[in-house]
């Protein structure tokens, strides 16, 4: 089951640092968001960028991509723990939507409170889903998956892996050839006569 192990380990690094992105957005509203009277229009763009950003991640993530359709495809038990990592996945979007509707700047420390609990929810969904998916997908997936789809899972993860790598490192553009230097006449000065010696 090495095969297994290191196709785990891979999603669990890739959890890691989605955790640590939305661990960082709780602590900046924590910090700079929570009992504020007001919020500039830039802070809650702020915000609400790096929610997009989060979520966007978090879709596209091996785990949502490669090992929940491996397992629907292994086993019926994980149908309740899918549908429930699911309704998270839209308690989070529901919270990102409402966050939307901030848009521009927060005069008031209602809606301040307001915006902040939508932050925290969003915050909240995901890393209860990361949580679910290590304590419970992660070991159901490793009882249900056979080797074979194990190593099927593990090639689909190097090459997802390969192909971000070439798509990060695309060439550099080609500079045009750079002429030799030559100097130049200068051009003849009005009322000035050139002479040439033979």
């Amino acid at each position: 089951m090495l095969t297994a192990t290191y196709t785990l380990v891979t999603l669990a690094v890739e959890q890691t640092r989605i955790r640590v992105g939305l661990q960082s957005l709780r602590q900046m509203l924590h910090a700079y968001y929570v009992n504020q009277g007001a919020l500039s229009a830039a802070q809650v763009e702020h915000a609400t960028d790096t929610m997009h950003k989060l979520h966007d991640a978090c879709h596209w993530r091996k785990s949502d991509k490669f090992l929940v359709p491996a397992v629907k495809r292994a086993t019926r038990l994980a149908d309740d723990l899918l549908a429930e990592l699911d309704a998270l996945s839209v308690q989070s979007g529901d919270a990102l939507a409402v966050s939307g509707a901030f848009g521009g700047p927060i005069d008031d420390g209602e809606q301040v409170d307001a915006f902040c609990a939508v932050v925290d929810s969003f915050c909240t969904a995901w890393l209860t889903r990361l949580d679910r998916e290590e304590q419970a997908l992660y070991p159901l997936a490793r009882a249900a998956v056979t080797g074979e789809a194990w190593f099927a899972l593990a090639n689909q993860l190097l090459a997802h892996d390969a192909y971000l790598q070439e798509q990060r490192s695309d060439p550099a553009p080609v500079m045009p050839r750079r002429q030799a230097w030559r100097s130049r006449p200068e051009p003849a000065r009005p009322g000035t006569r050139l002479t040439t010696l033979h």
